[in-house]
């Protein structure tokens, strides 16, 4: 498989060089994209430095800071016009380890969309309290009842994609910016009855920089969750398509 391992970044001069480091050691047949959103700490200048000494990185720099849904889409159309059998994504902060990368591509053989679970058996989070964890989990279960989806860590950010999976989708209509982008992409390849498949992760918390979470972006997410499931119900009910 062609791999393309897709990597957003705002002011991770400290972290992606060890992610980068790592990623490639881990998995050296994966091309990686940098996605840099202008980071005024001078990432892109690093990751285009880093990519002038490896064919296998490459850089997409955009103009401002425009959300992690943005950023992903920018780099899943730089992949599919490429050529490349799966998109990955993952994070730069090293919560997401890339020596596990080997265990989701596996999976992606056959599945459509193998997304890195911290909630099924063998997953775990490290260095997170129970506060975190007691949000996180509320994150993920409101999508699950709101959605209908049998899943359990929809909101996972360690995802592999087939590239015809992608395709399947009108990415022009995935309008989520934050986090609810995940689940936003999660629910779009339910509704077109293709194959998820969940294999466990260990999330680690970030040690360096700093998270890009926020109220704002939460808020996001709920309504755009909440609109979703009341859409869906609406459709199921006056049988219309439920593709969206």
């Amino acid at each position: 498989m062609h791999v393309l391992t897709i990597i957003p970044t705002y002011n991770e001069i400290e972290s992606l060089p060890i992610t980068l480091g790592r990623l490639r050691d881990a998995v050296p047949d994966s091309d990686v994209l940098v996605v840099d959103d202008a980071s005024p700490d001078g990432t892109g200048a690093w990751a285009d430095e880093r990519a002038a000494q490896d064919a296998n990185v490459h850089v997409l720099h955009r103009s401002e800071k425009n959300g992690l849904g943005g950023a992903y889409i920018a780099g899943f159309r730089w992949g599919l016009e490429r050529g490349y059998d799966v998109l990955v994504e993952m994070d730069a902060d090293g919560s997401h380890q890339p020596e596990q990368l080997p265990r989701l591509l596996e999976a992606v053989r056959t599945a459509d969309l193998v997304i890195g679970s911290r909630r099924v058996p063998g997953g775990k989070m490290v260095n997170w309290p129970a506060s975190r964890k007691l949000i996180s989990a509320a994150g993920s279960l409101y999508p699950r009842i709101m959605l209908g989806l049998k899943l359990t860590d929809v909101t996972a950010g360690y995802r592999a994609y087939r590239a015809d999976t992608l395709r399947k989708i009108d990415l022009d209509a995935v309008q989520s910016k934050g986090y609810g982008f995940q689940v936003d992409m999660t629910f779009r390849v339910a509704r077109l009855g293709l194959r998820i498949v969940e294999v466990p992760i260990t999330f680690v918390e970030r040690e360096l920089g700093e998270s890009k979470m926020s109220g704002g972006i939460i808020g996001e997410a709920v309504v755009n969750v909440t609109k979703w499931g009341a859409q869906a119900r609406w459709e199921t009910l006056t049988g219309r398509s439920g593709r969206r």
